[in-house]
């Protein structure tokens, strides 16, 4: 099924000269920029006094997050820097995030990864991911809130369909069930699975015990025969608020969990060293059976698919970065960034707590990590609300079907409570 928005386009383009849309591919006809989800709805917020739409980090001063170490990098720059990158990265970064995966997360193996690819960021991962392994006509299960851009990377892109579960059960814990009935439904073949933690929109990251949970149903899948893909999303890795909540990846549960199993991890320090604009990111394959030859073959494919988009990531970016993270003082500053987020999910979590008049019209989903959080509208419509909210209250969110997301990394803390407000006010207008 091809997306209105798309079929605007083509309509437009057949208008004014039918020979050329006939020149355009498949994919080309299904493609289309956005012009109504959330970069839409953050361009409207642009200016108001209370902007909670976008998924960037702001100090409560309202500038821009940056941490010192790679600012001043920024600055200097390097004459070598301004040369091509390699196809696959400068081996530097690419050694140096292969030890900060290996130390965050300690379940893993050293040998048990291949070397990590640097792209351009962490969709062009995605993409490049899915150039390599999503079929046309290939299933891909997700939960049912997710980030709206994988519908132009996987589905729009590469003619994949998603089969969606609801991603929380009646507990408000992650929905394990769901995820084994689309796993094991049908007969046995070719899955490919999406997880992402902390999650966007809702800011939900699995508890240690779900991901073991997880791991055994993934098990499970391929020990029945199935050859399963994991897609591991690690935006926002490392933006975990509560104790008892996954601090590793999940891909280090699955990166040699069984030799039907392929591991890919996706990520980057757009949002874990708060440099949205550096656009470098990494895929990271894991596999129960990878060996050293293996994992050169896949980082080789993985690499033409690169050098045929994007040939190679920034250099200026790979450099910058390359020197912050060899600053002594990078790590102090990193753990003072995150701790500005945790103290406003703090104070979020005591404002619905003890403001219980706004569960009349909201209801909060599980969140406890990450940028976001989202509210579900209980009476009225969710777009509605975000209008009378840009329109009478000068506050702008996300309308996601029926939920609200929050953005508190962009929401300074002396201005949450006034967020809630009006918020709750506009629910009650709209009810």
């Amino acid at each position: 099924m091809i997306d209105p928005q798309a079929l605007k386009l083509n309509e437009a383009i057949k208008a004014a000269n039918p020979y050329v849309f006939d020149m355009l591919s498949t994919k080309g006809q299904r493609i289309f920029f956005p012009s109504q989800g959330i970069l839409a709805q953050t361009a409207e917020a642009k200016g108001k006094a209370l902007n909670a739409t976008i998924g960037v980090a702001f100090e409560d001063c309202g500038a821009l997050m940056i941490l010192p170490s790679v600012g001043v990098q920024a600055v200097a720059g390097d004459k070598d820097s301004f040369s091509y990158a390699p196809n696959l990265g400068k081996p530097e970064i690419r050694n140096m995030w292969r030890k900060t995966i290996l130390k965050k997360n300690p379940r893993l193996k050293e040998d048990g990864i291949s070397n990590p690819i640097t792209t351009s960021a962490l969709t062009h991962g995605l993409s490049a991911t899915g150039y390599l392994l999503v079929n046309p006509g290939d299933k891909i299960i997700i939960p049912d809130l997710y980030w709206e851009n994988y519908n132009l990377v996987f589905n729009y892109a590469y003619g994949s369909e998603f089969e969606t579960y609801p991603i929380f059960n009646a507990n408000d814990g992650f929905n394990t069930d769901g995820l084994r009935q689309k796993l094991l439904e049908g007969p046995a073949g070719k899955r490919i699975v999406v997880l992402n933690f902390p999650n966007n929109p809702t800011g939900y990251t699995i508890t240690v015990d779900e991901a073991k949970a997880v791991k055994e149903i993934i098990v499970e899948a391929a020990e029945k025969g199935n050859s399963v893909i994991v897609i591991v999303d690690d935006a926002y890795f490392g933006l975990v608020f509560e104790d008892g909540i996954l601090r590793e990846s999940i891909f280090s549960y699955l990166a040699d969990a069984h030799e039907r199993v392929l591991a890919v991890k996706i990520d980057g320090p757009t949002k874990e060293d708060y440099v949205w604009g550096i656009r470098v990111g990494f895929v990271t394959f894991g596999c129960a059976r990878g060996d050293a030859a293996f994992y050169r073959a896949m980082e080789s494919k993985l690499g033409g698919s690169i050098r045929g988009s994007t040939s190679s990531a920034s250099n200026v970016g790979q450099s910058i970065l390359l020197k912050a993270y060899e600053s002594e003082s990078y790590n102090r500053e990193r753990a003072e960034k995150t701790e500005i987020l945790q103290r406003r999910y703090k104070k979020i979590k005591r404002i619905l707590d003890t403001r219980k008049e706004y569960g009349e019209y909201l209801r909060p989903l599980p969140f406890n990590s990450g940028y976001f959080m989202c509210l579900e509208v209980k009476n009225g419509k969710a777009e509605e609300i975000r209008k009378v909210l840009l329109d009478k209250y000068d506050t702008g969110v996300i309308s996601l079907g029926n939920l609200l997301r929050v953005a508190f990394s962009s929401t300074p803390y002396e201005m949450l409570e006034k967020l809630f407000e009006n918020i709750h006010k506009a629910a009650g207008e709209v009810r």
